[in-house]
């Protein structure tokens, strides 16, 4: 589905999942996607952005 990476930016995520940079934000904020600050940019960890995506899935079963 998505590229394999071990860290992603926020700002990568934010164009792959089509949303707003300031929503990754705000999951980071809320802790709903645990995430590293390195310098001035996030990073989340491929891990933790396959956990969130089950997390928010519609799909439930």
């Amino acid at each position: 589905m998505f590229e394999q990476k071990e860290f992603y930016k926020a700002e990568e995520l934010a164009r792959l999942l089509d949303v707003n940079i300031m929503t990754i934000y705000r999951y980071i904020k809320s802790g709903r996607l645990k995430a590293y600050k390195i310098g001035r940019d996030f990073r989340i960890g491929h891990e933790e952005f396959s956990s969130f995506l089950k997390e928010v899935s519609t799909d439930k079963k």
